[in-house]
C-alpha cells in the first residue's frame, strides 16, 4: 500500500488539529521510509517478481526490522515517546504511535503473506493478499486516500493561496505516483526501488510547507 498510508495521514488531522501534516505523514508512513534506508545498507531484502498475478511486482523476502508487527509495535512506542518527550503532549504522542502501527495493519490487508509477526526465521507470515484484486487494490486504496483527503479539507481552511495551490500540488503529485506504480512497467531493479524510496521525504517536506499554509477550522 502507497496512497492510503498518505491518505490515514490527512484524515488524522482532524482528531489531531496541532500536529503538522508532515508528521503526521512521516508516522504514517515511517515504516516505509525506513525500509528502503535498510534495503540500500543489505539489512532487509526483496526481490522483483513481475508478472506473478498480482499488483504488486515486488517480493518481500525479509523485512523483520522495519515489518515485523513486534518491532512495528516497538517504532511506534519510541515514535510517540519521542515526540512526547519535546511537545509534552501525551494525546498527540498516542495518535502518532497509533499512526506508525497503522501502517502495518493497512498493509496486512493487501500484501500477500509476508508480514511476520515478529523477527526471526520461525515467525508464522500474515497477508489478507488483496494485491491479488487489481480493482479490490484501486478502490480499497483509493478510498482511504479520498477519505482522508476530505477530512483535511474539511477540518482546514487556507491562510492564504499557497495553503491552496500546495494541496493540490500535493494530492496530483501522490496520485501521479501511486498511478505509476500501477500501471506503469516494473522497476529495473531493487536498488532503483531503494532510492526511489527515499524520495517520499519530498512529500514530507511538502506536507509541512501545505500544513503551514494552512490553518485548522475550529
Amino acid at each position: 500500500m502507497f496512497i492510503g498510508h498518505f491518505g490515514l495521514g490527512f484524515g488524522v488531522k482532524k482528531a489531531a488539529p496541532s500536529l503538522s501534516l508532515g508528521t503526521l505523514f512521516i508516522a504514517a508512513q515511517f515504516l516505509d521510509l525506513l525500509w528502503p534506508v535498510l534495503l540500500l545498507l543489505d539489512i532487509e531484502h526483496a526481490e522483483l517478481k513481475p508478472g506473478t498475478g498480482h499488483s504488486q511486482p515486488i517480493a518481500f523476502t525479509d523485512y523483520p526490522i522495519s515489518h515485523s508487527l513486534l518491532m512495528v509495535a516497538g517504532w511506534g512506542l519510541l515514535f510517540g515517546f519521542i515526540y512526547w518527550l519535546f511537545k509534552r503532549n501525551s494525546r498527540n504522542a498516542v495518535i502518532l504511535a497509533f499512526c506508525v502501527i497503522s501502517h502495518w495493519v493497512l498493509d496486512l490487508v493487501v500484501h500477500l503473506p509476508d508480514l511476520p509477526l515478529y523477527p526471526g526465521a520461525g515467525s508464522p507470515l500474515l497477508g489478507f493478499k488483496l494485491w491479488d484484486s487489481f480493482w479490490g487494490t484501486l478502490i480499497v486504496e483509493g478510498g482511504i486516500f479520498i477519505t482522508g483527503l476530505v477530512l483535511y479539507i474539511r477540518c482546514t481552511k487556507p491562510k492564504n493561496k499557497q495553503g491552496i495551490i500546495g494541496l493540490l500540488i500535493l494530492v496530483l503529485l501522490l496520485v501521479a505516483v501511486h498511478a505509476a506504480n500501477i500501471f506503469g512497467p516494473p522497476p529495473p531493479a531493487m536498488n532503483a526501488v531503494a532510492w526511489a524510496g527515499n524520495l517520499q521525504w519530498l512529500f514530507v517536506i511538502l506536507a509541512y510547507w501545505v500544513d503551514h499554509n494552512r490553518s485548522a477550522i475550529k
